[in-house]
């Protein structure tokens, strides 16, 4: 399979293959994909996500979790004494290998060039190897060895922009890899937790679109940082590349609750209402693809191929399928169409609609009741029905009298 390639939309809020057809994106946080999986297991995590329509693969090549000193389940290492214009060939034939594999599944990579430990200074593990000049050259290299694959890139690695030397470095980069691939792939930049890409780069030529970390909390508002740079100018497509991870405990607190199906439901709606062009889900056991034997970082207990199947990650397609299921390009977030006072988190209700208020889509993400301003809406007539977010099923609703409704994120009401 040959995926087409992607780019930003004429509206400058979503994005689109180059015939002009939506692309969604639907991510997944696989950060440790090429350092920690063989071949074999890779299959596995790859085919699990086709299946669940997941459209994004994030992950990185010089990972996290020394990444460059401790080798692959291959006996690989990235680079040649730690040195980014010397990259080792057998490490990359391994990453080419999840690449292509994953185009033949239908999959894009998102593909991180490094963990930002590798470049910002006191950032994690390291070691530090990248200096403005050698980022261009690894750079060149990335962007022409990937140049007809379905790649978009991730610059960052869950770093703040220090200093100006990391700045130059970040910029050397996303130049060697324009110069590489010939300007055919998409970039972005993964920041630090409630963090923007628009803090650092929103104005620069290479930044296709923004992404925000919202991080690890139960009930972290991120339709409120999606609104803000969706209401940034110039006008970029925004997603939130890393919400609250299925089964990570509170605030990183191994004693605290951990986040379950429905916070991740939570993060998935209320940034799609809010004005996201797509969405990340993510696993704590997953990120590390973690297994029996391993440190456990963050308090990680499911083996990554048994934490594939917690539910929140398949439940995540029903978002993509009701965002397809009408028209795309056109869609408006709409915090009015609520009437005020609206509920803060976990129980607020994220809303949007076509321009034209021809129809109107609105989250519930508790039991709680809200006041919706049918007025707004236009048509001679008008249906309405629930949308069940774990299953995709649709509950068709008698007509109402009353603005006021109440849904139910644990089974259908009305």
């Amino acid at each position: 399979m040959t995926l087409p390639q992607l780019k930003v939309h004429t509206s400058q809020r979503y994005l689109a293959t180059e015939d002009d057809q939506p692309f969604f994106w639907l991510g997944d946080t696989a950060w440790e994909l090429f350092h920690r999986l063989s071949r074999e297991e890779a299959d596995v995590y790859l085919r699990d996500r086709a299946a669940k329509r997941f459209t994004v693969i994030q992950a990185v090549v010089l990972a996290e979790l020394d990444g460059l000193n401790t080798p692959n389940p291959a006996g690989h290492r990235p680079l040649l004494d730690n040195d980014p214009t010397k990259p080792n060939e057998p490490y990359f034939q391994d990453v080419d290998w999840v690449v292509n594999r994953a185009e033949e599944l239908g999959l894009y990579i998102g593909m991180l060039p490094t963990w930002g430990d590798k470049w910002h200074k006191n950032g994690g593990t390291g070691p530090l190897v990248f200096t403005p000049e050698n980022a261009l050259v690894y750079g060149r290299f990335l962007g022409a060895r990937y140049r007809h694959k379905p790649i978009i890139w991730i610059l960052g690695g869950d770093k703040f922009v220090g200093d100006d030397e990391e700045r130059r470095i970040l910029e050397a980069l996303a130049r060697g890899l324009h110069e590489g691939d010939e300007g055919r792939h998409l970039i972005t930049f993964h920041p630090i937790g409630q963090f923007s890409s628009a803090i650092y780069f929103h104005n620069a030529d290479w930044l296709d679109l923004n992404m925000i970390q919202t991080g690890h909390t139960l009930h972290r508002d991120n339709y409120t940082s999606i609104a803000a740079e969706y209401n940034r100018t110039p006008l970029k497509p925004v997603l939130d590349g890393e919400p609250g991870y299925e089964n990570i405990p509170h605030a990183f607190n191994g004693a605290n609750p951990r986040l379950q199906a429905i916070h991740t439901r939570r993060f998935c709606y209320w940034a799609l209402f809010s004005g996201a062009c797509g969405h990340t889900y993510g696993c704590n056991d997953i990120w590390q693809m973690w297994k029996r034997g391993d440190p456990p970082i963050i308090a990680a207990n499911l083996p990554w191929d048994e934490a594939i199947h917690l539910p929140g990650s398949g439940q995540m397609q029903h978002a993509r399928a009701l965002i397809e299921s009408g028209p795309y390009f056109d869609r408006l977030p709409d915090p009015s169409l609520v009437e005020p006072p609206n509920l803060p988190a976990p129980d607020y209700v994220a809303a949007c609609r076509a321009p034209d208020a021809r129809y109107a889509l609105a989250y519930f993400p508790s039991g709680k009741p809200a006041a919706l301003r049918n007025f707004i809406l236009k048509g001679p007539r008008l249906e309405a029905c629930w949308y069940d977010p774990r299953t995709g099923e649709r509950h068709p609703l008698p007509p109402r009298r009353s603005r006021t409704v109440a849904a139910d994120d644990i089974h259908p009401a009305g």
